[in-house]
């Protein structure tokens, strides 16, 4: 299908707080911006995301206790540089959201200009929010912020297929390495589009869709990371799953998120008889950071062979539980758990991608004119494990970064060369969707079991070896076959499980997110976890 290509200044992957950060700092700045969703724009993770954001905003608090508290839960793995940029620029990143009309809480005194929690992991209260919905608050703010801004063009129910390189170019002599739009997917048509620009930004959030269990939206599988490495990127320190310590646990709800400002706010987990059992693992019980009380609930659960464990707010006034979580619930309410009157059924599930495209502080990676921002990179702030209310304020800091450094360099870019259009001339339609089915559910069942919370030398290995057996399967399908939007997701996350399983099997010890009972111990120098992709396939 010989498609006109639709052409911007810069074409930005994803519609979260990440994209929309950078998309409106890009038209501010007079740029033409392009921003695909791959269903509507609201339905990315920053919506899901209901703590809230840190930063030093309190009078008894600093920039450096904010940097040590993120550096210890990162288990010594960050980049001090990274945490020191992010930090100091987060009362920024706070107002410019007020200013868009961000409805944090009030303060509850005079001198308090909004409510500050506190979070696990955190020394103070940093952590502005609105009620336990602020993600879904950030995302509406700055979608009515966009949609109202010339110069930004939203493209929604469209699926990234892959990056444009001088690969793509027509004609021959066009040989300098750089990132020159997307091949995307275009639900309605069913056809394959280009998007051409001078800069691409990858903010498509995390992959934690690998895993059976997830606190994420169903498109969190990966693409952005998939790609880039696809289009010669480095990846680092994909071993790094964070699984958030409280999904509910119910029969007809898969992924709802209760919130670490739960535990924060006097919640405790407790077995099904009754007892307290953080006190046994961590002297910071309820708050210790996620890994660790992740850790203590799978333990607790294959020692007694139980389905969950339970979060208790019984102990506190029902006013104050549903005053400060309104949102929970009243969701909880419709599934008939009344959350001030009994506990709360809790499972460990996957929650965050600490690792992903190596980026510098202006989001840039290893291809000229590709950036990335957000869960999709590993920038360095997150290191072994993210600190709690750290991600948005990630999204927020380097969507303005990179938006910076493409309008101070984008007069010394060149424009795109001619793109060749996506050929489908020597495929036909899959009569064998179930294929893609099947292999979904195998790839996510086996990464839970083997590469899951706790790893071993050998569950890693049975990874290895099914992650192999699905990648030949799924490039033969990719060959024959029309792409779909299941087809593109499959192929991401079966590239992102190799690049987990490789990583994992890298680190020779256990710190932070990934726990090893092979090698239980933790080396003395830290070090990144960093794969060199291989241009040739």
């Amino acid at each position: 299908m010989h498609d006109n290509p639709i052409e911007a200044d810069v074409v930005i992957i994803g519609s979260g707080a990440a994209g929309l950060t950078a998309a409106l700092h890009l038209a501010g700045g007079g740029l033409k911006v392009l921003v695909l969703s791959k269903s509507d724009i609201s339905a990315g993770s920053t919506a899901w995301a209901q703590g809230g954001i840190a930063a030093v905003l309190d009078e008894g608090d600093t920039f450096e206790s904010h940097i040590e508290d993120t550096m210890v839960a990162g288990a010594g793995l960050n980049d001090r540089r990274t945490v020191e940029f992010v930090v100091e620029n987060a009362p920024e990143a706070i107002e410019r959201l007020a200013r868009l009309g961000v409805p944090f809480n009030p303060g509850e005194t005079v001198s308090e200009r909004w409510h500050l929690t506190r979070e696990g992991g955190h020394s103070a209260r940093r952590i502005v929010h609105v009620d336990d919905a602020t993600g879904w608050a950030v995302q509406k703010a700055l979608e009515r912020a966009a949609l109202s801004t010339p110069g930004i063009r939203f493209l929604p129910d469209h699926v990234a297929v892959d990056i444009i390189t001088e690969r793509h170019a027509e004609g021959r002599g066009f040989s300098a390495r750089r990132a020159m739009g997307l091949y995307a997917l275009d639900r309605a048509s069913g056809h394959v589009r280009r998007l051409v620009g001078r800069a691409v930004i990858l903010a498509t959030g995390g992959a934690s869709r690998v895993y059976r269990f997830s606190t994420n939206p169903d498109g969190s599988t990966g693409d952005g990371i998939a790609m880039a490495w696809r289009a010669g990127c480095r990846v680092s320190n994909m071993e790094f799953n964070q699984f958030h310590p409280t999904c509910l646990y119910h029969p007809q709800v898969k992924n709802f998120l209760i919130t670490e400002a739960m535990r924060g706010e006097g919640g405790i987990l407790r077995l099904p008889d009754g007892e307290a059992f953080m006190e046994r693992y961590d002297s910071r019980r309820e708050l210790a950071p996620r890994d660790v009380v992740a850790r203590a609930i799978d333990a607790e659960m294959k020692r007694l062979g139980l389905p969950h464990v339970l979060l208790d707010m019984t102990h506190l006034e029902p006013g104050f539980v549903e005053q400060h979580f309104p949102t929970i619930v009243k969701r909880l309410s419709e599934l008939g758990v009344d959350a001030t009157r009994q506990p709360i059924p809790v499972v460990p599930a996957a929650h965050y991608t600490c690792g992903g495209v190596l980026v510098d502080l202006h989001g840039r990676t290893d291809l000229a004119g590709l950036y990335a921002i957000g869960e999709v990179t590993q920038s360095g702030l997150h290191g072994a494990n993210r600190m709690a209310s750290n991600s948005l304020l990630e999204c927020l800091v380097f969507g303005a970064s990179a938006a910076d450094d493409i309008l101070s360099s984008f007069a010394d870019t060149p424009p795109p060369a001619p793109i060749r259009p996506w050929d489908e001339s020597r495929v036909t339609s899959s009569d064998e969707e179930v294929v893609v089915s099947h292999n979904w559910d195998e790839l996510r069942r086996f990464m839970w079991d083997y590469v899951g919370i706790v790893r071993t030398n050998r569950r890693l290995e049975r990874a290895a070896h099914r992650v192999a057996l699905l990648r030949q399967e799924i490039a033969d399908y990719y060959g024959e076959f029309r792409v779909t939007p299941d087809l593109l997701e499959l192929r991401n996350l079966v590239e992102v499980a190799d690049l987990i399983v490789r990583s994992a099997r890298e680190r020779k010890e256990s710190r932070g997110l990934h726990f090893t009972s092979d090698y239980p111990e933790t080396l003395a120098e830290p070090r990144d976890t960093i794969l060199y992709p291989s241009l040739g396939g």
